[in-house]
């Protein structure tokens, strides 16, 4: 059997290889590497460096499994399967959060797809959401029968290079999108008002699509503020948070985080909203999550004066080692295994 992934959009640039900084691209060069000789379904056909693109009407059903990142057309692609095999092989892999699926007709069939497929969650968060969602809106027998596995991305520890503390505290507007659900303007009310109060930078590095809008024209205007484009290499993005003092994260819903547990590893101070999903990613005692955004302002303001003792509360909320607790709790190779061992055990092979 052999691995065929499956995410709308996904470009091949000039060179062979997966473009874009976004977390689809990012994914889909995981699945890659876990999973060598692995088939993307796209336009194609054509070759890639290490990998081969074909069109999902050119994907042999009887012996290849589709990991969809499209979850909610998993139906449209057993049919097409189908058509030439008699049990199609498919695997959701829900990367995203299921709340961003509001229309009462995709929530169905999203909870149709992970009902009757097996699904994959890239944390246990999310695969409450998934469970949640197939419990509410399936018939029981195809409930009872949902087969949901979830862990951690998690990051990779040689990425992260030593600090680099700058002179001015730099605060990391930690997400590429200024989508409503991550509140962009509460960071904005939030960081200029620590600004008034200290020297800061604040830098926010945006998908191209979010460059032009009004609230990042609005941000960039400030002469605190750095707005621009993401990074070019894996090797940049590591680097500018090397350099990264505090983060302040805003978002009303995630399905998982990992820039702020990148962010975190890399040594940055996060200050969350006291919400579910930021307290799945944090150990229990974590003490920057604000109620408020008074408090919001209070604990960043105190990141980006007092940062080494911020540093040290981290660690004695972690039991001694901040960062490791992290590499234990958000470890790609966990990721790696556990996505192999789900193949395994749901396919047989």
């Amino acid at each position: 059997m052999r691995i065929a992934v499956k995410l709308a959009g996904v470009r091949v640039d000039e060179d062979g290889h997966i473009a874009g900084r976004d977390a689809g691209a990012t994914l889909v060069r995981r699945l890659l590497r876990v999973f060598p000789g692995a088939q993307v379904i796209g336009d194609g056909p054509r070759h890639g460096d290490g990998f081969d693109v074909v069109p999902l009407g050119f994907v042999t059903g009887s012996d290849t499994i589709v990991v969809n990142m499209d979850v909610l057309d998993s139906l449209h692609v057993w049919d097409v399967l189908h058509a030439t095999c008699e049990e199609p092989h498919i695997m959701n892999f829900v990367w995203w959060s299921t709340s961003e699926v509001t229309h009462p007709v995709q929530r169905a069939e999203l909870a149709l797809s992970c009902g009757l497929f097996p699904t994959f969650a890239n944390s246990e968060h999310t695969a409450i959401e998934v469970h949640e969602v197939v419990d509410a809106l399936t018939v029981r027998q195809v409930a009872a029968g949902a087969r949901i596995g979830w862990v951690n991305l998690g990051f990779r520890r040689e990425h992260v290079q030593p600090r680099r503390e700058p002179e001015v505290p730099v605060v990391l507007y930690p997400a590429i999108y200024l989508s409503e659900r991550k509140r962009p303007q509460l960071f904005i009310d939030i960081v200029e008002r620590v600004a008034r109060r200290t020297p800061i930078v604040v830098e926010a590095r945006l998908h191209e699509t979010h460059l032009i809008r009004e609230l990042a024209m609005d941000l960039s205007s400030r002469r605190w503020a750095w707005v621009g484009p993401l990074t070019a290499t894996r090797e940049g993005y590591w680097e500018a948070l090397s350099r990264t003092t505090a983060f302040l994260a805003t978002s009303r819903e995630e399905s998982y985080g990992l820039e702020y547990v990148e962010a975190l590893a890399a040594g940055a101070v996060g200050v969350f909203p006291d919400l579910p999903w930021a307290r799945d990613l944090l150990p229990p005692t974590y003490p920057f999550r604000y109620r408020t955004a008074q408090e919001a302002e209070a604990m960043l303001l105190r990141a980006v004066t007092d940062t080494a003792a911020c540093r040290a509360e981290l660690d004695v909320c972690a039991g001694g080692d901040f960062a490791g607790w992290l590499q234990a709790r958000h470890s790609d190779d966990r990721f790696d295994r556990a996505i192999v061992d789900h193949v395994r055990d749901w396919f047989g092979t």
